[in-house]
């Protein structure tokens, strides 16, 4: 009778050469996810902040009365300053004083940036008041978001007159 034995297992060459190469891929693949994590990050940040401005204007026009969007650390009142990275809230200014005031809805609230990403406007706008019209008159700026890699990689949400906004890639003041 003869036997035969069976290997079930690499030999270490084959294990070797197979660690080798996921390493490769490794070192090229990691720098370019971390790319692409924080590329994720800005785009959402941006079309959120954006959705909110657009929800302003939108609520303007529906209730034929201003809507404003503010920085907010409370979720409450306009009590961000200018630092529009805490968080902002959106509400149905009636007397367009562009503050929180007895009877005024809150419609959305915002919440902070993750990532340590900052979100500024050009001039320091603490708010922007859209008209029943949904213009935004006297309060046309420019939102920059920023994370760590600076100017290269910003968002900048630009907001006119007229109520309009575009998004612009690399613009951004950090």
């Amino acid at each position: 009778m003869i036997s035969r034995t069976v290997n079930m297992g690499f030999t270490l060459i084959e294990l070797l050469v197979t660690l080798s190469v996921a390493s490769i891929l490794l070192t090229m693949a990691v720098p370019n996810y971390r790319v692409f994590v924080q590329d994720s990050r800005l785009i959402t940040q941006i079309n959120g902040f954006s959705s909110a401005m657009t929800l302003a204007k939108n609520e303007a026009i529906k209730r034929s009365s201003p809507a404003t969007i503010c920085p907010s650390t409370n979720g409450t009142d306009c009590v961000g300053g200018t630092v529009w990275s805490n968080g902002w809230i959106v509400f149905s200014d009636t007397d367009g004083d562009g503050a929180v005031d007895v009877g005024e809805e809150i419609i959305h609230v915002g919440s902070a940036l993750s990532g340590g990403n900052t979100l500024t406007s050009s001039g320091g706008r603490t708010r922007v008041t859209f008209a029943a019209s949904g213009f935004s008159l006297g309060f046309n700026t420019t939102f920059s978001l920023c994370d760590s890699r600076g100017i290269s990689a910003s968002r900048a949400l630009v907001l006119s007159n007229q109520g309009r906004l575009r998004n612009e890639v690399g613009t951004g003041v950090c």
